[in-house]
Formats: C-alpha cells, sequence, structure tokens
C-alpha cells in the first residue's frame, strides 16, 4: 500500500477550554476545542497537536474499516475574524480524529517530524470529499 504525508489546512487553533499537558512534546490534549478562523471546504483541518474530519468522512472511513486513529467530541467555535468575514459560512459537523497509529503501517500514522501519513485509501476518501487547501507527497519512510 502506497502512504502519503498530508498537511491538512490550519483552519483555526487551540480554543479557550481546551484541555493539554504542555509539559510533554508533542502536547497530549484531552479535551478539544478549536476556534474557527477560516474555513474554505477542507474535510480534514489541523492545529497542532490535533486533527479534526467532517462526520460524513468519518462514517466513510469507518466503512473501510480503517486503523490508526480513533474519534471523539470537539467543540467548534468560531473568532470574531470569522463571523466578520464568513458570517453566512455553515460549518459541518467535526470530529476530532485521534490518531495512534504508526506511520507507514496503518492507515492513520505520525512520522518522526511529527507530521500525519495517511495511506492511499484514506487519502482517496479524502480527495474525493474535498482537500483544496490540503498539501500532499509520497511518505519516504521517515
Amino acid at each position: 500500500m502506497e502512504y502519503f504525508y498530508i498537511n491538512p489546512d490550519v483552519a483555526g487553533g487551540i480554543g479557550r477550554g481546551t484541555i493539554m499537558d504542555t509539559s510533554v512534546h508533542p502536547p497530549v490534549v484531552s479535551k478539544l476545542i478549536y476556534q474557527m478562523e477560516g474555513w474554505f471546504g477542507d474535510v480534514i483541518i489541523t492545529t497542532f497537536p490535533c486533527f479534526l474530519v467532517v462526520s460524513e468522512v468519518k462514517q466513510a472511513l469507518q466503512n473501510i474499516g480503517f486503523s490508526g486513529a480513533s474519534f471523539a467530541h470537539a467543540e467548534i467555535t468560531k473568532s470574531d475574524d470569522f463571523l466578520e468575514l464568513q458570517p453566512n459560512v455553515e460549518l459541518p459537523q467535526f470530529v476530532w480524529l485521534k490518531v495512534n497509529g504508526k506511520a507507514g503501517h496503518d492507515d492513520f500514522g505520525i512520522a518522526r517530524d511529527l507530521r500525519l501519513v495517511i495511506s492511499g485509501r484514506v487519502l482517496d476518501i479524502l480527495e474525493d470529499f474535498g482537500i483544496p487547501s490540503a498539501t500532499v507527497e509520497p511518505y519516504d519512510g521517515r
């Protein structure tokens, strides 16, 4: 199977109320509040060290029996800039994608340089749903 690095769109950041242990690297997040700054349609978004996907992608991933991640609730808030610049944008439901797999082995994994690695079949799903702002490149095993 082929694997790829993916750099999802950073559509926002860690919101007030997030619970995160920053005494370790990468930080360990136990409660995620994602503050949306601007969203342009990507079905996977990020802010270090977290990833989120829209609920339709969650369902599609569950349908293929994916490996290397689980899902959890994330609260989504909108920044003042988002409300001012994108007042008519309706956000889809996002869920927290908690990656715990091995890069180059599972469908989701984190490389040694902390980049997200996905399988070709996950990339196909993400591309089908839309990742216009993400960058993708072949995984080199590092």
